[in-house]
């Protein structure tokens, strides 16, 4: 199971990633039939073909069933981007003991969670330490896409699935109104997700001076003054380019009321989580509103002592994630397991 990249390195596709590609509880109720049939076309080939080891990455709802299954036909797993049992539903922890061969984890506060627990982990960094990388000359990539670089320039990350944009999306163009109001030098530029239809955004934004650019995540990122992230792996991303930034997201109503009983953390932004404090402004849900993302925007693009604050963190963070070189050492992890090797690996 994976995406076009996945097929690119001759990898046989029983399923696209995505198909599956469901955010929130109340959400996924309505994609439980194709689920299941993924899950069970899966096992049925494991049965014709039996793997020597499963590397299941990431999307514990899905993942961890799966575990279980290839678990209890002698499979060995190899869990690589652990599920978030840090921030709910911790109990799968068992789970994970029971089934997982070998926990490669991505963050470093995941490492003593999985030993204590009796969990076989390996800290290897973050892969995106290696990936993230500005363009090489960032005034003339805005220059390039009719941006002045003598102006401020706003990012803007909405998400990478139609279902994030579709909640992010209109308190995000109403902050952005309210900005443009305020600072008429200021310029908006919106990251566009391979995954979105740029049509779409669009239509959403009406009249409103965005530049749309696709494919050049990292190159926005490194050469904007300030952004706007929605939740999720673009906050490293932004973390790793020193981009400073307000996080935000949103639900539908009904998963966020579902769903927040079961959530335990201090921090929804996964700098702040990595940095050990409230680092970058977090809108979550109702805390997420046009008047909110003017105002923290504003705050970012009109005092240049705190964005230079904010950097100064984000460089921690970035320490933090590792040195370059994490797939390799998950790689590593990977052939010591095909190999019979110990539980752990040595240190690298």
């Amino acid at each position: 199971m994976g995406g076009d990249r996945l097929a690119g390195q001759g990898a046989s596709l029983f399923a696209d990633v995505r198909e599956l590609a469901v955010v929130g509880l109340v959400e996924v109720v309505t994609h439980l039939r194709r689920l299941r049939a993924v899950l069970n076309a899966l096992l049925a080939e494991a049965d014709r073909r039996p793997p020597a080891a499963a590397l299941l990455v990431d999307y514990g709802g899905f993942n961890l069933r799966l575990a279980v299954a290839l678990r209890r036909r002698g499979i060995p797993v190899v869990y690589y981007v652990s599920p978030q049992v840090w921030a709910w539903r911790r109990r799968r922890i068992h789970t994970i003991r029971d089934t997982v061969s070998r926990m490669i984890v991505i963050f470093p506060f995941e490492e003593p969670l999985y030993r204590d627990a009796g969990v076989p982990v390996r800290f290897v960094g973050h892969p995106l330490v290696d990936i993230a990388r500005p363009a090489g000359d960032p005034p003339a990539f805005l220059r390039a896409h009719g941006i002045d670089p003598a102006r401020p320039v706003l990012a803007v990350l909405p998400g990478s699935r139609p279902q994030e944009i579709a909640h992010n999306l209109p308190p995000l163009v109403e902050g952005l109104r309210r900005v443009a109001a305020r600072r008429d030098d200021a310029q908006f530029v919106l990251a566009v997700a391979p995954s979105i239809d740029p049509a779409r955004i669009r239509a959403a934004l009406g009249d409103l001076p965005v530049t749309l650019i696709g494919g050049a995540t990292h190159a926005v990122l490194g050469a904007c003054t300030a952004a706007i992230v929605a939740s999720g792996t673009a906050t490293v991303e932004a973390a790793l380019l020193g981009a400073p930034m307000v996080v935000v997201y949103r639900l539908s109503a009904l998963t966020y009321h579902l769903g927040r009983r079961f959530v335990n953390v201090p921090h929804y932004a996964m700098a702040n989580l990595i940095a050990g404090e409230r680092l970058v402004p977090e809108l979550i849900q109702g805390g997420f509103t046009g008047e909110s993302v003017a105002s923290e925007a504003l705050r970012l693009l009109e005092d240049p002592g705190a964005r230079e604050r904010m950097k100064d963190g984000l460089a921690e963070v970035r320490r933090r994630l590792g040195s370059p070189g994490a797939s390799g050492r998950a790689a590593a992890e990977v052939l010591q397991v095909l190999a019979g090797g110990p539980a752990v690996a040595k240190n690298h």
